[in-house]
């Protein structure tokens, strides 16, 4: 089994409402990096957020309007990467995920892509840049940057149609990396059935809103047509002749279509949230042993990175059992925290089974889950701060995690 580590970089208060500033917000990240970095972690996965979240409350409809402080510090990968990759030896360097709707929009992240794996080409360093990227989870981060609905049709079909927005944006960067010269004309377009939609009644608003627009009869439509989110005439983007074997991409999103899509450009990974049900993980193995792009090889189960919230309690002066408890309090807490900061109400169901998506306890306990609910050839991406800002705590865990659960594990000593 192979083992990530994730770093979110929310500056949000702790259980005492103690909430470091930005640079040291930064300095603890590097500190935990380095200590990952020696330690063997195969990828450091940084979070990417845009835009503050305290100002998003005051919006007519705030997504996350009981967040405390700001989601994340890290609004450009491409920059903390670099940071990253010139602080450490060894690892590997990702995002979890980079939205490529918002920031400058999908042809911008390809010209980035291109240039940071040039720079790095040019500097002598062979680690590879591995490119999380989906639509991004809250819209305030994308409108800014015009991704709103473009007319009352748009309106009525928004909640189907922002994740079309996304296909468009997907081919768009996969083709531009892949080197090609396109236009708009060159991009799938997008078409509108009932399929995409919850119920007959989000369809039927969707039909009546282009009757409206069009002035045509209210006859029953099986499909309606949207223009391209994206008008360009001929572009390539540069440098060119850069090393590909340098990037690695995968897809934040479990939509199977989706999945099939962007591997027909090349090879894209996929992602798992950490409450994913193990049925569709094993769906989307079984799918993407067929469907990934075959210059990226042969599909294995490492290729999806677990996500795994770890609490983890070795820490001196404790028995066994005590380590046990002492995690599952601070694993009720992280959760909890973590669920009224997104929804604002506390959702005991929620909880429980993001719990169950999370290892707790001593070295023995979360090694035993581990072996018990995940198979051998997986590779984990690891969580070990939930709002606690004790960095000198994070890198303890994550030195017991890889010198006392890992060998449980691989070693099969339990």
């Amino acid at each position: 089994m192979e083992f990530d580590v994730f770093f979110s970089i929310s500056q949000t208060p702790d259980s005492d409402g103690y909430c470091p500033d930005e640079q040291t917000m930064y300095r603890n990240y590097l500190e935990q990096l380095k200590v990952a970095d020696n330690l063997g972690y195969g990828v450091a996965w940084i979070a990417q957020a845009h835009l503050s979240t305290e100002a998003q409350k005051r919006n007519k409809r705030p997504v996350i309007p009981h967040w405390q402080g700001e989601v994340g510090l890290c609004t450009d990968f491409f920059q903390l990467a670099q940071v990253s990759m010139a602080a450490t030896e060894k690892i590997d360097i990702g995002s979890a995920v980079l939205s490529i709707l918002a920031n400058g929009g999908p042809i911008a992240v390809a010209e980035r892509i291109g240039n940071f794996c040039a720079m790095q080409q040019l500097v002598g360093n062979s680690r590879r840049l591995h490119v999380g990227f989906s639509a991004g989870r809250f819209q305030f981060m994308a409108s800014p940057y015009g991704v709103v609905p473009r007319d009352a049709v748009e309106v009525a079909a928004w909640p189907a149609l922002h994740g079309q927005v996304f296909w468009e944006a997907a081919e768009i960067m996969l083709r531009l990396l892949n080197g090609e010269e396109i236009c708009s004309d060159d991009i799938s377009g997008t078409t509108l059935t009932r399929a995409n939609f919850r119920s007959d009644e989000d369809w039927q608003a969707v039909q009546a809103a282009w009757h409206g627009t069009h002035g045509e009869s209210n006859e029953e439509l099986d499909e309606v047509t949207i223009p391209n989110r994206y008008s360009f005439e001929h572009i390539k983007t540069i440098p060119q002749d850069w090393d590909h074997s340098l990037l690695n991409l995968v897809l934040g999103s479990h939509e199977a279509a989706l999945q099939v899509e962007v591997n027909k450009w090349r090879p894209v990974q996929v992602f798992n949230l950490s409450i994913t049900q193990p049925e569709i993980i094993d769906a989307t193995h079984e799918r993407m042993r067929g469907a990934y792009h075959p210059d990226g090889g042969s599909w294995t189960r490492s290729m999806m990175p677990r996500t795994v919230m770890v609490f983890l309690n070795e820490e001196e002066g404790l028995n066994e059992d005590e380590r046990n408890q002492a995690a599952q309090s601070e694993a009720t807490a992280g959760l909890n925290s973590y669920w009224r900061a997104l929804e604002g109400t506390l959702d005991p169901t929620k909880v429980e089974r993001a719990a169950d998506n999370a290892v707790i306890g001593n070295a023995e306990s979360v090694a035993a889950q581990i072996r018990e609910r995940y198979d051998a050839d997986d590779r984990l991406m690891l969580w070990f701060d939930f709002f606690r800002h004790d960095s000198a705590r994070v890198c303890r865990d994550m030195q017991a995690f890889m010198e006392k659960v890992v060998p449980l594990v691989n070693g099969g000593g339990i």
